[in-house]
């Protein structure tokens, strides 16, 4: 590749990866999965593709010193890490099982979020904390449940097996 194709590739990998960003946070809402795997996937693919890559990377750019390190990491976690992670969670989330199960669990705490759903930017939205299997799962709702947070008691949804195993909540209902 030519510097001039190495530059494009580098700012559509980096751009791509912030997109994916978003839809990863969205799916990562909705599966029941450590915060640690996806951190792991996008550090260890970050690191990969650095030692692999470097070179290239430093010849396509003129910076130097701790900003050469600091713009390359920038591209390698956010732009190669994330499209990884984000292939990862997206995949578990499409191939899931499609047998379905109804659970319903005790609200264990509430908070909010500002949130940006639907172009309502800045308005609150109502996170209802749930004990699953032992561990503290956080549940994002929609700005409209916001005002009567405090009256729900449980949450019911249903769930799927994740093709990698991690379970997928769908149709969230507040009780």
């Amino acid at each position: 590749m030519t510097e001039k194709q190495r530059k494009i590739f580098y700012t559509a990998i980096f751009f791509i990866g912030i997109i994916l960003m978003y839809f990863q946070i969205q799916i990562f809402r909705n599966t029941f999965i450590s915060w640690k795997i996806p951190a792991l996937i996008i550090i260890i693919v970050g690191i990969v593709i650095f030692l692999v890559d470097f070179k290239n990377y430093k010849r396509t750019y003129e910076y130097s010193g701790f900003e050469l390190y600091l713009y390359s990491w920038m591209h390698y976690i956010i732009g190669f890490g994330f499209i990884a992670c984000s292939m990862f969670m997206l995949t578990n989330y499409y191939f899931a099982d499609q047998n379905v199960k109804t659970e319903s669990y005790e609200i264990v705490d509430r908070t909010s979020i500002r949130g940006t759903t639907k172009g309502r930017i800045g308005e609150e939205q109502p996170v209802f904390t749930i004990n699953y299997k032992g561990e503290n799962k956080e549940l994002v709702f929609k700005n409209e449940f916001y005002e009567k947070m405090n009256f729900y008691k449980t949450v019911q949804f249903e769930t799927r097996k994740g093709l990698f195993g991690f379970e997928i909540l769908e149709n969230k209902k507040l009780n």
